[in-house]
């Protein structure tokens, strides 16, 4: 059977931080406090003048190089973003034309902070169905461009990254293996941004509201969020006879350590196999779950199985059973 395999991941982290320390001058909280609620101590943050793209073009060249394959190999590129660089054309149109990926096509996916999942399973099933050859699958996110760092309850959260995988065909069994996906647009008042779509273009009257940045009743997102992503990657893995131990890792959404302590109890999982990095990154939307492969590649090797759960706004939620293929 022909499938989908990650060959090589690429990443791109803005060199300044924004620490716990920072936001206390700016907001009223404090390092304790953000570290109970979320275990984030710092998170990037990209420079003003340069957008989604910029950092997506540096994770998919990383990726590229890793591989050591040129661009023009490439047949399809897709973006899982909720910045993109423009309303359009497609951030993926941007970064394809830089890289030098010239017979590529390519779209952007957004679906909250479940993007870049569906994004994976959309473009593995392009090359199983023998469409494409090689794909580029890459989480951007500017996230500072779109919180409001008035607001402690978000801006303590998102920051600022770049995750890539590359995708080639294999007839091994490793790759792309199953996933399960939902949606709950009733989800849609708990997060989502105000204004800046069709209903609410921009105006004086929306920006002198601040109604262009992230809104978020966490709570809600909370509870949601533990339940779903659980449910999801449980229901993945007694679909397909997976048991805790028969899993290396479970890659879950970076939105807040008490979230991925939660869906790791309910799915029998100790921590230790629990990929972790929102202590550094916060979360980063679309890049959260590149960004944890890139950096615990070291640690799998060949046939391993990973599970990548993901839970966004709108309601978006999803789980992808993935054997490690290098």
């Amino acid at each position: 059977m022909r499938r989908a395999a990650i060959t090589a991941v690429g990443a791109y982290l803005p060199e300044k931080r924004l620490t716990n320390a920072d936001l206390e001058k700016l907001v009223e909280t404090t390092n304790e406090w953000i570290i109970e609620r979320t275990g984030i101590q710092e998170r990037r943050i990209l420079s003003r003048g340069k957008g989604s793209a910029y950092m997506a073009i540096a994770a998919a060249q990383d990726a590229l190089r890793r591989r050591n394959l040129p661009a023009e190999s490439i047949d399809l590129v897709i973006v899982a973003t909720v910045t993109p660089e423009h309303p359009f054309p497609a951030t993926a149109n941007i970064v394809s034309h830089a890289i030098g990926a010239h017979k590529a096509w390519g779209f952007d996916v957004e679906a909250a902070c479940s993007s870049f999942l569906y994004a994976l399973s959309i473009a593995s099933d392009s090359i199983a169905a023998g469409r494409v050859q090689r794909a580029l699958v890459i989480g951007s996110d500017k996230m500072s461009s779109i919180i409001d760092y008035r607001d402690r309850a978000t801006c303590v959260i998102f920051g600022d990254a770049a995750g890539a995988v590359l995708l080639e065909p294999t007839e091994e069994p490793v790759g792309v293996m199953d996933y399960l996906h939902q949606a709950d647009g009733s989800g849609c008042t708990f997060l989502h941004m105000k204004a800046g779509g069709s209903v609410l273009p921009p105006s004086v009257r929306t920006v002198r509201n601040r109604l262009h940045y992230v809104y978020q009743e966490g709570k809600q997102v909370f509870k949601q969020a533990v339940v779903q992503m659980a449910a999801v990657s449980e229901a993945l893995m007694q679909k397909n006879g997976l048991s805790p131990d028969d899993i290396a890792f479970f890659v879950p959404h970076q939105a807040n350590r008490r979230i991925i302590e939660a869906a790791a109890q309910r799915l029998g999982l100790p921590m230790d196999k629990v990929m972790l990095n929102i202590d550094r990154y916060g979360n980063t939307t679309s890049a959260t779950l590149p960004l944890c492969l890139y950096d615990y590649q070291e640690k799998l090797k060949k046939g391993d199985n990973l599970i990548l759960a993901t839970f966004g706004g709108g309601f978006t939620w999803g789980a992808l059973w993935l054997r490690w293929a290098f």
